[in-house]
């Protein structure tokens, strides 16, 4: 497994925390940092976007982290990990810049991604995906990492206002 990611990580916890999860990780997750490209909006996403696909395998099975993707529960990332890992085709994890993926990027994606719709700095992003690969593989083998018989009833339910006291 690969993530292609722009930016370089510094010494730091969001880098020990990544280690951290990738140290586990089976296949491991190699990570591939790229240069943050400066200009425009619009030609930092293309130049961002021309190396991404440049450093990506022709036949990888490319997963894309977007904030329009997929936001799949843990459970599921499980099954669609082991169903990617099982294709047989390198598969690849692409986190853009600051200022998000080309269209290209996204077209050429095999599966697009969220972690929600909250705005998560790019080094974090990295951290979020490292844990929530690990707990799909945890998950697979049965091992307790992952809690899955915990109670739904105390959060609020969809689309119901937070009271002062919820927050």
């Amino acid at each position: 497994m690969r993530l292609l990611a722009i930016g370089r990580f510094r010494p730091g916890p969001e880098r020990d925390l990544f280690a951290r999860y990738t140290q586990r990780l089976r296949p491991a997750l190699e990570l591939i940092e790229l240069a943050e490209a400066r200009g425009s909006v619009g030609e930092i996403r293309r130049r961002e976007g021309q190396a991404l696909l440049a450093a990506l395998p022709a036949s990888a099975f490319m997963v894309a982290l977007d904030v329009a993707g997929d936001a799949l529960t843990s459970l599921s990332l499980s099954t669609a990990l082991e169903c990617w890992l099982g294709l047989g085709r390198p598969l690849c994890f692409v986190i853009g810049g600051a200022e998000g993926l080309d269209r290209p990027v996204i077209e050429r994606a095999d599966r697009a991604l969220s972690l929600g719709p909250l705005t998560w700095p790019h080094m974090l992003a990295r951290v979020l995906l490292a844990e929530q690969l690990y707990r799909a593989q945890t998950i697979a083998t049965g091992h307790p990492y992952h809690r899955s018989g915990r109670p739904q009833a105390d959060r609020p339910q969809k689309g119901a206002s937070l009271r002062q006291t919820d927050v």
